[in-house]
């Protein structure tokens, strides 16, 4: 999906460095999930569970509103 693409791409260019080793193992496991749910979580549509997940979401979606 090309907003997947353009979303990612940027958070990481401008937020990866940053993250915790945690994080960075909670991005590489969100990076798995199917492109459906992925988006779905990324916009606000679905809800996680897992509480590293949620967090690396809310990471991405703070960086993409800046």
């Amino acid at each position: 999906m090309l907003e997947l693409d353009l979303l990612l791409q940027a958070f990481v260019a401008r937020c990866y460095d940053q993250l915790s080793p945690t994080d960075r193992t909670a991005f590489i496991t969100l990076l798995d999930y199917p492109d459906a749910l992925l988006f779905e979580l990324l916009m606000g549509k679905s809800v996680t569970t897992d509480p590293e997940i949620a967090r690396v979401i809310e990471q991405i979606r703070a960086a993409a509103s800046c």
